[in-house]
C-alpha cells in the first residue's frame, strides 16, 4: 500500500551513484504499527531500490513481544518474530541477506537476573543474535521524546544496570547505546568501565534541535563534538553515522514540500559524520539507514546517495570500512 509519506519521498526521485558499492545496513527496524507498517516487504523495496545492500541488520523496537509470560521475557518474542522472517527472506534468488544480525532488548536494572533473559534470546536466535539494546535516552523538556523503557536520569551510572551490563561479557554479546548528546560522558564511564564489552554507539549520539534545544545548533554542535571526543577515545567503542532525519534533530525535512535530495542532505550532515569519521577512525564507523525512523526526511535511496557524495575523496579502503566491514566486523556477519 502506498502511503502519504510514500508519496511525498517520490517528489524527490534519484538515481542510485556507485551502485555496485557493498553496503551493510547496520540499523533498520521491524514493525507494523498504525498507519505505520515497516514488515519484510517495505525493507525488501528498499534495499531492492538500486544501492548494492549486501547485509541488513535489525534493532529492537518494541515488535511482537510475548504476550503472556514473565514480564523479563516477553522481549523474547520479538527476537523469535524476526529470527522466523529473516529465515523466510533467505535463498538462492535473494541477494540480500537480509536480519544477518539481531540486537534485542532485555531489561539490564534487572542485574545478574539478566542472564536467564539473554540464554532465551540466544536460544531463540542461535545463529543471528549479537547483542542488547536498552535505550537510555533522558531529557527533562516535554518536547523530546523518552522512548526508554526505564525512564531515569543517570541510567548508565546506575550500580544495578551495570551489574545487567556485565552479564553481556559472559556471552559475547555487545551493548548498543542510544542515548542523547548531553548523555555522551555518562556512556563514556560505561565504556570505560567495561572496556572488554564492544559497544556500539546509535545515531551519532542523538543531536537534539527542537524545545529547548531548537535555534542553537552551532553551540549544541560544540557541545557534542567534546562528548564525541570522549567517547572516540574508548576503543571499544564503534559509532553508527545516521539518524539525523528523526525529526528531533531539528532540520525540519519533514515539513518541507518536498523532501532533500541527496546534495542538499549531504551538505547539512557532513560536518557531523565528518567529524565522527575524524575522531574514531573509518575502522570504527559504519553508516547506517535507521529506517523507517529516519523515513521521516528522505528516502533509503536519496540518504545512500548523500552518504555517498560526502566520502567521493575518501581512500577504497575507507569506504568500504564505513559502508560495509566496520558493520560486518563488528556484528560478527561473516
Amino acid at each position: 500500500m502506498v502511503t502519504k509519506r510514500d508519496e511525498w519521498l517520490q517528489r524527490t526521485p534519484e538515481a542510485p551513484l556507485e551502485p555496485s558499492l557493498p553496503i551493510c545496513d547496520p540499523h533498520h527496524h521491524l514493525w507494523d504499527r498504525p498507519g505505520d507498517r515497516y514488515f519484510l516487504e517495505e525493507l525488501l523495496q528498499d534495499t531492492r531500490s538500486g544501492h548494492n545492500i549486501l547485509s541488513t541488520v535489525f534493532i529492537e523496537c518494541g515488535s511482537a513481544y510475548r504476550k503472556d509470560g514473565p514480564e523479563a521475557m516477553k522481549p523474547v518474542g520479538e527476537t523469535e518474530f524476526v529470527q522466523a522472517m529473516a529465515k523466510s527472506a533467505s535463498g538462492p534468488r535473494e541477494r540480500t541477506r537480509v536480519v544477518a544480525g539481531i540486537i534485542g532488548y532485555a531489561n539490564l536494572t534487572l542485574g545478574a537476573e539478566v542472564a536467564r533473559v539473554l540464554e532465551a534470546h540466544l536460544a531463540a536466535s542461535p545463529d543471528r543474535f549479537r547483542g542488547i539494546r536498552h535505550i537510555s535516552v533522558w531529557d527533562t523538556d516535554p518536547a523530546i521524546p523518552i522512548t526508554a523503557p526505564v525512564r531515569m536520569p543517570g541510567l548508565m551510572l546506575d550500580g544495578t544496570f551495570r551489574k545487567g551490563f556485565a552479564c553481556l561479557k559472559q556471552y559475547k554479546l555487545g551493548f548498543e547505546a542510544w542515548l542523547y548528546y548531553h548523555q555522551l560522558a555518562e556512556l563514556a564511564s560505561l565504556a570505560r568501565a567495561f572496556a572488554d564489552v564492544p559497544i556500539v554507539l546509535n545515531h551519532i549520539g542523538g543531536v537534539l534541535g527542537v524545545g529547548s534545544y531548537g535555534g542553537r545548533r552551532d553551540a549544541i554542535f560544540q557541545d557534542w563534538k567534546r562528548g564525541i571526543v570522549d567517547v572516540a577515545s574508548c576503543p571499544n567503542v564503534v559509532v553508527k553515522l545516521g539518524g539525523l532525519g528523526m525529526p528531533r534533530s531539528g532540520f525540519g525535512w519533514e515539513a518541507q514540500a518536498a523532501p532533500p535530495d541527496s546534495t542538499e542532505l549531504a551538505a547539512a550532515t557532513a560536518p557531523y559524520y565528518l567529524t565522527c569519521i575524524e575522531k574514531f577512525g573509518p575502522d570504527r564507523c559504519m553508516f547506517e539507514s535507521n529506517f523507517p525512523v529516519d523515513k521521516a526526511s528522505y528516502s533509503y535511496g536519496v540518504l545512500w546517495n548523500s552518504f555517498k557524495r560526502m566520502t567521493k575523496s575518501f581512500s577504497a579502503g575507507e569506504r568500504a570500512a564505513l559502508f560495509h566491514d566496520t558493520a560486518v566486523r563488528v556484528y560478527r556477519l561473516g
